[in-house]
């Protein structure tokens, strides 16, 4: 009891002598008390806590009541969840491009049409996405105005356009193609100067499924393109879709994986390599499943952050056009299949102590929630899922130290929740508020069919 006296005084001793540091100004500070913490790095629940926010910064995390500042924004979290912000770390972000009916990509540069699909993550509690490909100037310029305070939006880190081989995988008018080294350098340092914050690169020559073979991106040239980003700061992800070409690109310096293995089943060994690694692997579950689960249970769109986020014209078009035209497709019955070999694969890479990161590779925030459902089925516990989906996606980007977690210093990039994610992930979607920098986002204000 005397041992409990003595912590319980530091604490206080230790919440008082921080707040005696706070500057004269407190414009901007939240306080969110008596709530249960989940801080995100997978540590247990913390009941009764209170969490400081000064302005983008958490400031303070206490058991203890917190006396704040004068003018201190108070939010009463009593039976209440507070997780950090999500992160959807593979996303396209609709508006920059679109595929004409005879399959060419033309540029379209529809601004609203991509704020509408921000504001979507926004609702669905989603405060980070990395484009992981698009229109270049389209996607930075978004980017650009997210990181000035201009449009309220997640934050945006974007590729930009992806690097290539001539004739692979993603090799459009908006990619970057290099065939040879040092003859690449000039195209390379071109993409550069634009400042992507993750490089991009494919290396798919396809060969199943329903799609037919095509060049592959030599593996020494990806080292080259990999060592020359890297020694310039930046970090690199590649679409792969099978365990040996996964492979070939860790083994020449790849910092991340865009996508599970998704070809065929992974073996043991390199469940483990994953696990020594820890190179962090994209989950990417629901683009494939997409097409099965609404050729089959297009009911689905009746779902709440559905309903919220897409136009009654969009749904409709969803649960006629499209619908029909997934369930003609040969593609849909195969990723119907490989979705839950997918499934084991990431479970198996969990298992072994792999650094999972969840994305989507759609542009939705209802598409979000439905990887982690994915990921829960998958038999991965809530708890690590709240952990897949927060920091280590803030891994993936190389940016802990600042994001991903509910810590002190860090950005509060928050959501507070009506029901415990740790207890069943799909109560991640019950959100009371999304936090944004400290700032409160007014969910009634975006820009969406629920506020029209």
């Amino acid at each position: 009891m005397q041992r409990e006296n003595i912590t319980r005084a530091l604490s206080i001793l230790i919440a008082s002598t921080a707040f005696a540091c706070l500057p004269v100004a407190f414009a901007g500070t939240l306080l969110i008390e008596n709530v249960t913490l989940i801080d995100g790095t997978g540590r247990p629940p913390i009941a009764s806590a209170s969490v400081l926010v000064d302005a983008d910064r958490i400031r303070l995390i206490s058991r203890e009541p917190i006396s704040p500042p004068a003018k201190t924004q108070r939010i009463d979290g009593t039976g209440k969840y507070l997780m950090p912000g999500m992160m959807d770390m593979h996303i396209h972000l609709k508006g920059g491009a679109e595929v004409t009916p005879e399959g060419l990509l033309v540029t379209k540069n529809d601004k609203p049409k991509s704020i509408r699909a921000l504001h979507s993550y926004l609702y669905s509690g989603v405060t980070s996405v990395y484009d992981a490909g698009n229109v270049p100037d389209h996607i930075l310029a978004l980017r650009d105005e997210e990181r000035s305070g201009e449009l309220v939006s997640p934050r945006i880190f974007a590729t930009g356009g992806m690097v290539t081989y001539p004739g692979s995988h993603g090799g459009n008018d908006f990619a970057t193609l290099v065939d040879d080294w040092p003859e690449a350098i000039p195209a390379l340092d071109a993409h550069i100067e634009r400042e992507p914050d993750v490089l991009k690169l494919t290396f798919e020559e396809r060969g199943w499924g329903a799609r037919p073979m095509i060049p592959l991106l030599p593996v020494e040239l990806m080292q080259q393109i990999i060592q020359y980003y890297n020694d310039r700061g930046i970090r690199t992800t590649v679409h792969t879709s099978s365990e040996y070409r996964a492979r070939q690109a860790i083994f020449v310096g790849i910092d991340t994986l865009a996508h599970p293995v998704i070809q065929g089943p992974i073996t043991d060994s390199f469940a483990r390599l994953m696990g020594a690694k820890k190179i962090p692997m994209v989950t990417t579950l629901t683009i494939g499943e997409n097409y099965s689960r609404l050729a089959e249970h297009p009911e689905y769109l009746d779902e709440p952050l559905y309903q919220a986020t897409l136009t009654a014209d969009e749904i409709e078009k969803f649960k006629t056009v499209k619908r029909k035209e997934y369930q003609e497709r040969k593609w849909t019955w195969w990723m119907k299949i490989m979705t839950t070999i997918a499934q084991e694969n990431v479970f198996k890479i969990h298992e072994a102590g792999g650094v999972l990161v969840a994305g989507t590779d759609q542009t939705t925030g209802p598409a979000f929630h439905r990887e982690l459902e994915l990921l829960a089925d998958a038999g991965i516990p809530p708890s690590d899922i709240i952990r897949i989906a927060t920091l280590n996606g803030a891994i993936f980007l190389g940016k802990e130290r600042e994001l991903g977690s509910i810590e002190e210093g860090k950005i509060a990039d928050l959501v507070l929740l009506a029901a415990d994610p740790t207890v069943d992930i799909n109560n991640a979607r019950q959100i009371v508020q999304v936090i944004k920098g400290g700032q409160l986002i007014d969910r009634s204000k975006l820009n969406l069919p629920i506020n029209e």
